[in-house]
């Protein structure tokens, strides 16, 4: 069992869930069926059908006029409550995170800031060490997080000597995400050893 299983039980299926976080998470956004199919790793007819379910339940509504999609209905008389809902039961397990990163190379640190610390000032929402790294694979490995998240993650992936000289010279990215809020998940470099 997955650790979204049990509420994706509760809305009947992952990807109505995987769309409620999408639009309720980016409320300023209109996405197209192929949008939302994409930002959400579902096919194209499951999204179809689930976006026509959110419509006829007023969470989402289909915006006119040029650039049209679906976006969130700000209107909807639980819209309070079932995004503050989402937001309080949407995390991924830091384990599952590391073996989804871990196809994009070997892993040296994983910190996260921003999104997952709720330090807004951060400038990143992932940071990423290692050696050997694929970057479209790793690409893919966040896109998954983002689908999972229903947000985009503002991430920055170094080689460990890149990493060391970046940190050797007070890069201003690095600084801002170690000096906001930041929980690191994998360390092999001893940087959570040192202040």
């Amino acid at each position: 069992m997955t650790f979204m299983e049990p509420l994706a039980r509760l809305f009947q299926n992952p990807v109505r869930l995987k769309l409620l976080r999408l639009f309720l998470f980016n409320d300023d956004m209109a996405f197209s069926t192929a949008e939302a199919a994409f930002r959400t790793k579902s096919a194209k007819d499951a999204t179809r059908r689930e976006i026509s379910v959110l419509i006829a339940a007023d969470v989402v509504r289909k915006k006119t006029g040029r650039a049209g999609g679906t976006a969130a209905n700000k209107k909807f008389l639980h819209y309070d409550a079932l995004k503050a809902f989402l937001r309080e039961t949407t995390e991924v397990r830091e384990v599952d995170m590391l073996e989804k990163l871990k196809k994009g190379g070997s892993l040296k640190l994983v910190t996260l800031s921003g999104l997952f610390s709720g330090a807004i000032e951060s400038k990143l929402d992932l940071l990423i060490v290692g050696d050997k790294l694929d970057d479209k694979k790793l690409a893919g490995a966040v896109h998954g997080l983002e689908a999972e998240l229903g947000r985009e993650l503002r991430y920055a992936a170094f080689s460990t000597e890149e990493f060391k000289y970046r940190r050797g010279v007070y890069d201003r990215l690095l600084r801002d995400t170690f000096d906001y809020p930041n929980r690191t998940i994998l360390d092999r470099l001893g940087v959570t050893n040192t202040a």
